[in-house]
């Protein structure tokens, strides 16, 4: 049976893992569990800072995964009008969860930087063009660091989300490393 869970567990995406944790978050506060589209709420509001917040498309096929090796509950929630499917983490998926968080490889994360690109290219822009497109990331990273601001504010000093808290600390930092490199970069241009 353990081997059985380590090979599903090896075979669910890092999204998979990450909507599990999105419902332990929730299962904590609720018990109705969330649908879809609140996942894909959450998701918008947490994950975009540090890890790509993934297609609502994705989220169900994820879910559908998810709930075919018995990680989540699929509920049919039929007080409203119509049918809406709520999703609740098992034990089972707590357990493949926290197997994939003591089990995982420490990767190195992938870069994907348009900026950096763009000005790799630099020598095909002008100077003026290459000293734009640093000022409207500088300020485009200045805005999203003050959204990740309110959510870290918003957090305050609670037990219950401190490690959320420190990955928003984490996110401010690097917005801050940032600016620090166009500004560095900026000199040597």
């Amino acid at each position: 049976m353990e081997q059985y869970a380590r090979s599903v567990t090896s075979s669910l995406s890092t999204t998979s893992y990450a909507l599990l944790g999105l419902l332990v978050f929730d299962s904590e506060t609720s018990e109705n569990g969330l649908t879809g589209y609140e996942l894909k709420q959450r998701a918008d509001r947490t994950l975009r800072f540090y890890w790509v917040s993934p297609a609502t498309s994705q989220i169900y096929t994820e879910l559908d995964r998810l709930s075919r090796h018995d990680f989540v509950d699929a509920i049919d929630d039929t007080t409203g009008k119509r049918t809406t499917r709520r999703f609740r983490i098992t034990a089972a998926g707590r357990e493949a969860l926290t197997t994939w968080l003591h089990t995982s490889k420490h990767e190195f994360p992938n870069l994907k930087h348009p900026i950096a690109l763009r000005l790799m290219l630099g020598s095909l822009m002008g100077p003026g063009e290459v000293d734009a497109m640093l000022d409207g990331y500088v300020s485009a990273v200045a805005d999203r660091r003050k959204e990740l601001e309110a959510v870290r504010e918003m957090l305050g000093d609670r037990e219950a989300v401190a490690y959320p808290a420190r990955v928003a600390d984490w996110g401010l930092a690097y917005y801050d490393a940032e600016i620090e490199i166009v500004e560095k970069l900026r000199r040597t241009l």
